[in-house]
């Protein structure tokens, strides 16, 4: 085992503290978050031959999961009592898009990464139609018409999702050297992302603080209720995934979530705070992506 892979497991949780501790100074540099992403993806992609992506019904099923039960929460959450802010959270706890990076993890998990790479192309892209339909019912902003909706939320995916897989793919046509010649480093792709990490996390953290004033109650619960979606959307993810030969592709596909695109929603179409939520799902889910791959390296 290398030393980069002997250390991996705790470089999430030191990007984790590091956002917390210097949360101040991330939002003057969020800005970079979405060259990192970029940078990220083509990293990953180089080392799958795009031409040769396939869907499968593992995928029909996630994201008919994510498209139903956001709205089912956000019903019951309703009938319950539990306010739009909570309603909201817990929309978008499940609405939101799988993760870029989850290529990244899913991969040293031992996931197949044609899977996942379809998966995040896929899921991206088809929540950048199917939020902005939700959004235009159930949003702060009815004013908004799907069409600028829709183009608004594409203007965020398509820059970070759409255009390394175009670099990629024409690279692997017009240069499959340079390709090849990407492809040893691919590692530095999980160092970009702890990094991506750090910042996103800290500027969350600036957001809650300056946001929440008054709210704690409603924050405990959001916080609360984003440790049980985790552990339910990890689960089922896993539980699915395992009917079609691959629990971790399941799992990370399902639980692993674009956290930086689902908070930037949340704070442009539905109630602010309902972003808590996924600040706090930020935390669990890369806490949890840290035990799984300590525990895996631990295995080997």
């Amino acid at each position: 085992m290398s030393r980069l892979t002997k250390y991996r497991s705790y470089v999430l949780p030191v990007a984790i503290l590091l956002g917390f501790l210097f949360h101040d100074h991330c939002a003057r540099f969020s800005f970079l978050v979405p060259y990192l992403i970029f940078a990220i993806l083509v990293l990953n992609f180089v080392a799958v031959d795009l031409r040769r992506l396939r869907f499968s019904m593992l995928h029909f099923w996630l994201m008919l999961f994510q498209t139903v039960v956001s709205v089912a929460l956000y019903v019951a959450a309703k009938a319950l009592g539990g306010g739009e802010t909570v309603a909201q959270g817990l929309m978008i706890g499940v609405l939101c898009p799988v993760a870029s990076s989850v290529v990244v993890v899913s991969s040293m998990l031992g996931a197949d990464r044609m899977t996942t790479t379809s998966y995040t192309m896929l899921c991206n892209i088809g929540m950048s139609v199917i939020a902005p339909l939700y959004f235009s019912v159930i949003g702060v902003h009815p004013e908004l018409s799907f069409g600028m909706s829709f183009l608004m939320t594409f203007k965020r995916i398509a820059p970070t999702i759409a255009l390394p897989f175009f670099v990629v793919l024409l690279l692997q046509i017009l240069l499959p050297k340079a390709n090849d010649a990407l492809c040893k480093y691919q590692s530095m792709s999980f160092y970009l992302w702890a990094v991506a990490l750090f910042l996103t996390l800290g500027k969350t953290i600036s957001f809650m603080l300056s946001q929440g004033g008054g709210s704690i109650g409603t924050i405990a619960l959001l916080g609360i209720l984003s440790l049980a979606l985790c552990a339910l959307q990890f689960a089922f993810g896993k539980w699915l995934g395992g009917l079609y030969g691959d629990r971790i592709a399941g799992g990370q596909l399902l639980g692993q979530k674009n956290t930086a695109l689902g908070i930037w929603m949340s704070t442009v179409y539905l109630e602010p705070l309902s972003s808590v939520l996924l600040a706090f799902y930020i935390i669990l889910q890369n806490l949890f992506n840290s035990l799984q791959l300590w525990y895996h390296d631990k295995r080997m």
